[in-house]
């Protein structure tokens, strides 16, 4: 039982190790963080203000807002999205483990006669 355990957990590292390592995973990933990215950023979002500002306040606050979505929020958002699918597969994979740790303690249990 030990030792299926130990193929079972290196098989876990296996495919862990291609969702991050292998190419066409990253690839996939990437296209996928890219989309899931857009999406976030064509999202509008609006914000009012409590008292009617002068006319320069409103255009410096304009030009930060513009400045933070054309220019900062890009890449934080990618990074955020490409580490939440990164985790995603990996609990994806870990999931397949227990289900196959499950069934091994499950053929085990059959295998074995009760004392």
């Amino acid at each position: 039982m030990l030792k299926k355990f130990q193929e079972l957990l290196h098989q876990y590292k296996l495919e862990v190790f291609h969702n991050e390592h292998d190419k066409p995973s990253l690839e996939d990933i990437t296209s996928e963080c890219m989309h899931v990215t857009e999406e976030i950023l064509e999202e509008k979002f609006h914000y009012h203000f409590h008292k009617l500002p002068d006319a320069n306040r409103a255009e410096i606050i304009n030009m930060i807002n513009n400045y933070t979505r054309e220019a900062v929020l890009p890449p934080v958002v990618e990074k955020l999205v490409l580490r939440q699918l990164v985790l995603e597969k990996r609990v994806e994979a870990l999931v397949h483990l227990m289900e196959q740790m499950l069934e091994a303690i499950s053929a085990g249990a059959e295998e074995t006669p009760a004392a």
